[in-house]
Formats: structure tokens, C-alpha cells, sequence
């Protein structure tokens, strides 16, 4: 099984969002493939309250993904080993998670091919969720 990994800061909102949507059409659409996510840096999620934000589970309700809020896991904190065993890695703001790797993974960054990670915007998501491509 190949693993995308998503990134977002907290590991609340977006990577969360996009780990959902992609695990509900990969089955279909991308046979083989199944979506991690992580935060890189859980700490600065000091608000947010319980295991995923209620507007993400919201969202992807309205897309007919049910996530119960009660049942889920909490934020996960990304690690070395999380980014080395991922087949593919997607950040899901550039501006934001660019210098978020590389204040907090600086000797990966620094090893890794540069475009080992993709930055994508959250709206690209949603259109991929749209057109159903896979990676």
C-alpha cells in the first residue's frame, strides 16, 4: 500500500479534511494508495478543542463523509519517521508550512530532495475531490 502523507499545522482542520476525502474515494479511484495526516506543529493548536474541529466534520459531511467527532483520534505530531515513509507528501499552504519545516525539520529538509513535498492549497483539494484524479 503507498501512503500519501498531509500536512497542516495542527493536524485539526485541513490535513484532516483532506485525509478523509482522499480514504473516501482512493478506494475507487486510487486503488493502493491510502491517506496519513499529521500536524507539524501540534503545540501552537493551543484552541482547539477535542480530537478534530467541528467545521471539518461539518465539511465533510455536506460531501457525504461521516466522521464522528466523538470516535476520532486527536491531532497527531509529525515525526522523521511519518515524512521517510511516505510515498508522496502534500503541506497544504506553502506560506505557512514552508517555514514550519523548516523551524521544526531543518536536518530533513536539508537531506531531502526539495520536491519531496508538495504544497497544495486547500481549494485544490476540493477540486481534486471534484475531478477524482489520483497522484
Amino acid at each position: 500500500m503507498k501512503v500519501v502523507l498531509f500536512l497542516c499545522t495542527g493536524n485539526y482542520y485541513r490535513s484532516r479534511f483532506a485525509e478523509e476525502i482522499f480514504n473516501f474515494v482512493a478506494p475507487f479511484e486510487c486503488p493502493g494508495w491510502a491517506a496519513v495526516s499529521r500536524g507539524i506543529a501540534v503545540d501552537l493548536g493551543i484552541n482547539n478543542v477535542g480530537p478534530i474541529a467541528r467545521s471539518t466534520a461539518q465539511a465533510l459531511q455536506k460531501r457525504g463523509i461521516s466522521v464522528n467527532p466523538l470516535f476520532a483520534r486527536m491531532p497527531l505530531q509529525l515525526e522523521i519517521a511519518d515524512l521517510e515513509s511516505a510515498n508522496h507528501i502534500v503541506a497544504l499552504k506553502e506560506a505557512e508550512h514552508f517555514p514550519l519545516m523548516q523551524e521544526r525539520f531543518p536536518s530533513w529538509l536539508g537531506t531531502s530532495d526539495p520536491c519531496r513535498i508538495e504544497y497544495w492549497h486547500v481549494m485544490i483539494l476540493i477540486a481534486w475531490h471534484r475531478n477524482r484524479r489520483c497522484l
